[in-house]
Order: structure tokens, then C-alpha cells, then sequence
């Protein structure tokens, strides 16, 4: 995956068209630099899996 690809999945992990986003550790750096650019990526939230696997969802509003 490049950085266009991961923009694209965290814009539909925001859009609620993704439940979660997988992030394998080779392509880590990549999501990064995607994911600091991402208007909102403090409602990102990852949690870690055994091996080095992080599992991304998005904190919706209360009113959303």
C-alpha cells in the first residue's frame, strides 16, 4: 500500500464505510506519514495485536 491508499481507507473509516482498519507492521511508515496528514486523526484511535498489528477505528460524536 502507498500513502494515497491509506488516505483513502482513513477517509472511509471517518465516512463509517470501514468498521476498522488493519495496519500490518511492514506498512506502518507508510499509514504514518497518511495519518498525520489526516484532517482527523485524533479520533483515530489503534489498539495493538500480537505481532506487531495495529487495529484502527474511528470515535464517532454522541450526536453522529
Amino acid at each position: 500500500m502507498d500513502k494515497t491508499d491509506f488516505t483513502d481507507q482513513l477517509q472511509k473509516l471517518k465516512d463509517g464505510e470501514l468498521n476498522e482498519l488493519t495496519v500490518q507492521p511492514n506498512d506502518f511508515m507508510v499509514f504514518q506519514e497518511a495519518f498525520m496528514d489526516f484532517d482527523a486523526r485524533k479520533r483515530v484511535v489503534g489498539a495493538a495485536q500480537k505481532g506487531g498489528t495495529v487495529v484502527y477505528t474511528f470515535e464517532k460524536d454522541q450526536k453522529e
